[in-house]
């Protein structure tokens, strides 16, 4: 398929508005229609989605190259393309399951006269999705896992940063569903604060600290729930067991990941004094072994636009100012400057020698760099982790069993991994989401079904009038009184 502009307005404009409105009041309509549809139409659903995925992803890989100015094509086809279609499966194959009314215990004795309970999982209605750039297919569609295995209705507000995937997933969502099923809508920031205040039974945002400020804020007008996956600055704690090698490699495997363009991305280390310059060196050969060069490494990912290219560069030179030392892992010495203007590429950088008045350690960095700081004992890394916003996530090296449960138990994190980072995020029955400043509520697997459906409490009475029969109706006796007492240890 073509990436070509759409021909429907922008959500910008009074036009495209008022359509956004007609979309979300069709989609309540259908949803009131049949609300509550079988698990065959959920799969069939689903099944479009993982459809359009397979049949056009050398086209979404291409469109999000194209946006980026350049984006690894294997990169994009892991975290984009096959992180996606697991998770849609994943939801397919066991919402059936999922479906199922769960029986819950009745106390004694109205058990014993038959009282029956269950929770029934009823689809909330329509559900929208405010996607972010950085893996503009997976956040866009990912979500879709969890709201369509609940039976609900979406619209999906694309980031205006990635144009031409946006376009191309628009025109794709209007090939393979009605409108009242799945919609797309483009727009930028105004188009984006017009969808938040929809009255949607459901509201997801991925994004920014600040933008989910406001997207909860809109929210709450209409007392719509919502889920935020916002991200933070993802801590690294590397213990004196671990193997500095090992840390070294897998925080690297992790950060050249769009090139550092994740949530989850590993935003700062903590390491042992001594052992500093052992992991930088570890560093410096795993990055080195794995990008010889960059400017025209097709595996290397640009950073998205001129103004967050720019924003890197500007952390970086304030902390060279305020006393950082920063080192650009670039093998073959080349230069960022020697690039076509459409592309922003820039090497990993290590910053060490750090302090709190940096902009590097105050903002997310959500680039190709990372920052080291030492540690002579491991309360000081945990008072400071403590210390600071909560994050997405944490990420602890070593073979102390007694520093993991500090870390598991002491600290606060959307989640944790032990010995790797951001792989958490591949496990669909973990829930994933933050806490605090970094998010609220959860998706994946499981607990995106639950998330996107309404746990309604459903209690059926036995037809014996157990109150009657229990005296527990007026006139009140002394019977009665004598046995409440009993029963609730009354001091008389």
């Amino acid at each position: 398929m073509d990436i070509v502009k759409s021909l429907v307005p922008s959500c910008d404009s009074e036009q495209g508005n008022t359509q956004m409105h007609q979309v979300f009041n069709n989609q309540k309509s259908a949803y009131q229609r049949n609300p509550n549809p079988s698990a065959n139409t959920r799969i069939d659903r689903i099944n479009r989605v993982i459809d359009l995925i397979t049949s056009n992803q050398k086209e979404l890989i291409n469109a999000t190259s194209m946006d980026f100015g350049h984006r690894s094509s294997h990169q994009a086809q892991i975290a984009d393309i096959m992180a996606t279609l697991n998770s849609l499966k994943y939801s397919r194959d066991h919402l059936k399951d999922w479906m199922k009314a769960g029986t819950k215990p009745v106390m004694k004795p109205l058990s014993w006269f038959g009282a029956r309970a269950k929770v029934h999982y009823q689809p909330k209605g329509v559900v929208g999705n405010l996607s972010t750039w950085n893996f503009p297919v997976y956040v866009s569609l990912v979500p879709l896992a969890g709201i369509l295995a609940a039976g609900n209705h979406c619209m999906i507000k694309l980031s205006e940063l990635t144009p031409a995937t946006s376009e191309l997933t628009f025109q794709l969502l209007q090939q393979y569903f009605d409108e009242s099923e799945v919609a797309g809508v483009l727009g930028g920031p105004e188009a984006g604060a017009e969808f938040s205040s929809l009255p949607f039974d459901h509201l997801m945002f991925t994004g920014g600290t600040h933008i989910g400020r406001s997207v909860m804020r809109s929210a709450s007008a209409n007392l719509t729930p919502v889920t935020l996956e916002l991200g933070g600055k993802s801590p690294v704690v590397i213990s004196r067991s671990a193997d500095l090698k090992m840390a070294a490699e897998r925080i690297i495997n992790g950060k050249i990941i769009n090139m550092g363009q994740v949530c989850l991305s590993p935003d700062y280390c903590f390491v042992p004094e001594e052992s500093r310059e052992e992991l930088v060196q570890h560093m410096r050969d795993h990055f080195g072994n794995l990008f010889p060069t960059y400017l025209n490494n097709p595996d290397c990912t640009s950073v998205v636009n001129q103004r967050h290219y720019q924003r890197i560069l500007d952390y970086l030179e304030d902390a060279v100012q305020k006393g950082a030392q920063v080192e650009a892992l670039n093998p073959a010495g080349e230069s960022h400057l020697q690039q076509k203007k459409s592309c922003h590429k820039l090497p990993l950088h290590l910053v060490w020698n750090v302090n709190n008045d940096m902009k590097i350690m105050q903002q997310e960095i959500f680039g190709p760099a990372i920052c080291i700081q030492t540690y002579r004992s491991m309360d000081e890394a945990v008072n400071y982790i403590n210390a600071h916003p909560r994050p997405l996530a944490l990420y602890y090296f070593g073979r102390d069993a007694t520093e993991e449960r500090r870390m598991v138990e002491e600290t606060h994190s959307g989640g944790i991994a032990i010995n790797d980072v951001m792989t958490h995020v591949s496990c669909e029955e973990l829930p994933f989401g933050g806490i605090g400043p970094s998010g609220m509520g959860y998706y994946h697997g499981h607990e995106g079904f639950l998330t996107f459906s309404h746990k309604k409490s459903v209690y059926r009475q036995s037809r014996v009038n157990f109150m009657a029969l229990a005296g527990m109706l007026p006139p009140y006796t002394n019977k009665l009184q004598k046995r409440l007492d009993s029963m609730t240890n009354y001091p008389g």
